[in-house]
């Protein structure tokens, strides 16, 4: 029981905390921008999907596996 009080009075301190924000309500914007961006945008442009479009369906595992056996020394 003491857990789920602990709980409610850390949600409180953080619902309370976002409410009353005026400036990090524009800075937490801002950071949920540049996370999208980072996430969505350069992986959608600069980080294909190499394992897909070179392994058959079902042998990515082997497709690795041989990938890294031939890197090793």
């Amino acid at each position: 029981m003491k857990t789920r009080g602990f709980f409610k009075k850390a949600f409180y301190l953080y619902y309370d905390g976002f409410r009353q924000m005026t400036l990090g309500r524009t800075l937490w914007l801002i950071i949920l921008i540049k996370l999208f961006v980072i996430f969505a945008v350069l992986k959608l442009f600069f980080f294909p999907d190499f394992i897909g479009t070179r392994a058959k369906v079902g042998g990515e595992a082997d497709f690795v596996n041989s990938q890294l056996e031939q890197r090793m020394p």
